[in-house]
C-alpha cells in the first residue's frame, strides 16, 4: 500500500471521496446516545417541528463523513492527526434515505516542521439526490513528509 503524504497534495487539487447511506436506525441510535433532541429521536415530535420530519444531528452529520475521510483516504495517509477544524457549517438537514456524498479542496499547504507538513483541506459533504450542500468545514491536518529537512 503506498500512503499519501505531505508532498502528494497540491493546492487548489479537489476529489470526491465517497457515499454513505444514512438509515433512519442509524439516526436515532446516535442521537439517542449523544444529541437526544425529539426532532431527533421521536418521529412524532419531529414531524411537529421547523423540520417537518426526522433530521440526523449535525454532530452525526460530521461522524458519517468522517467516516468516508477514514475510509477512503486517511487509511492509505501518512496523518498525524487533525489540529482542528474551522467555519463548520450544517447547511441543510440530513434525513433517513439520504445518501451522502464526500469532497475534498486542498486550499492551502504549509511546511510545520522537519517532519511535517499541514494542509488545510475544505471537506464538502453534499445529498447525493440533489447535490444541496449539507456540511461543509474547513480542517487542518499534519501529515508525514516523504523527505525530510535537515538542518
Amino acid at each position: 500500500m503506498d500512503l499519501t503524504y505531505f508532498e502528494d497534495f497540491e493546492t487548489g487539487t479537489s476529489e470526491r471521496l465517497g457515499t454513505y447511506d444514512v438509515s433512519r436506525e442509524e439516526i436515532v441510535e446516535f442521537a439517542e446516545r449523544y444529541d437526544p433532541q425529539p426532532f431527533h429521536v421521536d418521529e412524532a415530535a419531529a414531524e411537529a417541528s421547523p423540520f417537518g420530519g426526522l433530521v440526523a444531528s449535525g454532530w452525526h452529520t460530521a461522524s458519517m463523513t468522517m467516516r468516508v475521510l477514514v475510509d477512503e483516504h486517511f487509511s492509505e495517509a501518512a496523518s498525524h492527526g487533525a489540529l482542528g477544524v474551522d467555519e463548520l457549517q450544517w447547511r441543510e438537514p440530513v434525513r433517513p434515505g439520504d445518501v451522502l456524498a464526500v469532497s475534498t479542496t486542498i486550499e492551502g499547504m504549509e511546511p510545520w516542521d522537519d517532519e511535517r507538513g499541514l494542509v488545510h483541506a475544505r471537506t464538502v459533504t453534499e445529498r447525493d439526490r440533489d447535490g444541496a450542500t449539507v456540511m461543509s468545514m474547513l480542517s487542518h491536518v499534519l501529515y508525514e513528509r516523504r523527505e525530510k529537512e535537515s538542518e
